[in-house]
């Protein structure tokens, strides 16, 4: 609950001396500290250090008396409850640091939360029980590193891509083979590197696959840049041939090598367009504006021509690829397998990763909306929702890094069937979402602690394919001799 017990008193002083801004090198007035530590003065003395509780109540059992929505615990931040003791604090801070105090609130009870559940952490032919069905999970393909993407070949073989540039085939045998000649050259420092593999819907037939992965440059001052970039090519007996340029963007909108928010995901929708992500950057006023291609998801014929019916192709001051925008790092790119409707999951700030459905020309809002704030623990914005800017189905807080996403499509989970299955990096989750319509009605934890997850795929044999830090997993059904008291549990969500 959000209210104090017995009468509390801040000194005037206190209350004066928060609410002064300091004046920067630049003249601009600017509030410094973290949330944290506005907690720790503000908030402290009576809800306690952790948020555990002292003369007020526990913040951490999600026991409201007032509201536990956003909304309503801002207005508690921001109202107080002054005859009950609780003053309010909209004189000390201003809206958008309550939006980070509610964002810093959720964050605690989430990990008090975590480390009171205990998560299935399923090592190899382990048999766990999820929510809807009981599975094993074994090792597919050992000796990798940070594999990224992987894409299933008509002959039994695989092709999987690791972030540092390699692109190796996995053969029937489950052993993988040398990296592939013929691979352009990558950056791979910081969140750089050799992103996605996929196949051409009509594989079988023309032979052509593609990858995304960040392109280095040098620009016109002969610094190191680089950008994401699309290719396609065949694959040969030991490497790639007829290697052709699908996507590249103008090397003005290249940034220095290395660094962060590349995108790099591909999708194929039924008609055979190419959709693709390309993150911002670190710049987020880049996802605002539609001269860029960066903080967008675009969208081109499998050739790289542009189609004529793009939102933004017949403006002369867009990039005429752009599909949609307002997208901060767009690291998962999913297509329903019923609808045929596009979604996302994007990496917000501190707090703020989202799920979207990604529509024709529609505007997702970063950096002027979000549910997150700085990863310094400062407030970012107040702004969730604007007119014109559109909301995401969910948003997680704390941040779980979300990275591949895939629709199940198998029949050897018939439970799991159509549901979306997220890897995450920070958070070493692999989570399962349902959705009815744009509503998510379940996500839940499948299993946790087994390290960064680049990406998890339906295989052809109908089992779930999920690229750890350095194999890929493969999660099956339970043979019924399995289903005993040894199975490994994991508690709902």
């Amino acid at each position: 609950m959000l209210l104090t017990r017995p009468s509390f008193h801040v000194p005037l002083l206190l209350i004066a001396a928060l609410a002064a801004p300091v004046l920067s090198a630049q003249g601009i007035r600017e509030r410094t500290g973290t949330i944290a530590e506005r907690y720790t003065m503000l908030c402290a003395a009576c809800h306690g250090a952790n948020l555990e509780g002292g003369s007020a109540p526990s913040m951490l059992d999600d026991v409201w008396v007032h509201g536990g929505d956003d909304e309503s615990l801002a207005k508690s931040i921001r109202l107080g409850f002054p005859e009950k003791g609780m003053p309010g604090w909209g004189a000390a801070i201003d809206d958008k640091e309550i939006r980070a105090m509610v964002i810093f609130m959720r964050e605690q009870r989430s990990k008090h939360q975590r480390d009171k559940t205990v998560f299935t952490k399923p090592e190899n032919a382990i048999t766990a029980t999820s929510q809807l069905h009981t599975y094993t999970v074994d090792t597919w393909a050992a000796k990798l590193n940070e594999p990224y993407g992987l894409a299933f070949l008509p002959d039994g073989r695989a092709l999987v891509t690791e972030k540092k540039g390699d692109l190796h085939i996995i053969a029937a045998d489950r052993s993988v083979g040398p990296a592939l000649k013929g691979v352009p050259a990558v950056d791979n420092s910081g969140q750089a590197g050799l992103f996605d593999v996929v196949l051409h819907p009509d594989y079988a037939k023309n032979g052509w696959l593609y990858l995304a992965y960040s392109d280095p440059q040098k620009n016109a001052e002969g610094r190191d840049v680089s950008l994401t970039r699309i290719v396609r090519a065949k694959l040969g007996d030991d490497a790639l041939v007829d290697l052709a340029t699908i996507y590249q963007g103008p090397l003005e909108f290249y940034r220095s090598a290395g660094g962060v928010h590349f995108g790099g995901r591909i999708a194929f929708d039924r008609a055979g367009y190419l959709y693709f992500a390309i993150g911002e950057r670190g710049d987020g006023k880049n996802s605002q504006d539609l001269a860029r291609p960066t903080g967008k998801i675009h969208r081109i014929f499998d050739d790289g021509r542009v189609p004529a019916d793009n939102p933004f192709a017949k403006d002369p001051k867009a990039a005429p690829t752009v599909w949609s925008y307002g997208h901060r790092n767009p690291q998962g790119l999913a297509f329903h397998p019923v609808t045929g409707e596009l979604f996302d999951v994007e990496h917000g700030p501190r707090g703020g990763d989202e799920l979207n459905h990604v529509r024709k020309g529609v505007n997702y809002g970063w950096p002027v909306i979000t549910y997150g704030m700085n990863y310094n623990g400062t407030a970012m914005t107040d702004l969730t929702a604007k007119e014109g800017m559109e909301q995401p189905l969910t948003y997680w807080v704390p941040s779980i890094a979300p990275c591949g996403a895939n629709f199940y499509t198998g029949d050897l989970f018939p439970k799991w069937k159509n549901h979306l299955f997220v890897a995450t990096l920070a958070a070493e989750e692999l989570r399962r979402i349902e959705l009815d319509g744009d509503k998510v009605v379940a996500d839940e934890v499948i299993f946790k602690g087994l390290g960064r997850i680049r990406h998890v795929i339906t295989g052809p044999d109908g089992a779930l394919y999920v690229l750890l830090p350095s194999r890929i997993a493969r999660l099956a059904p339970a043979a019924p001799a399995s289903l005993g008291s040894g199975a490994a549990q994991i508690a709902p969500r």
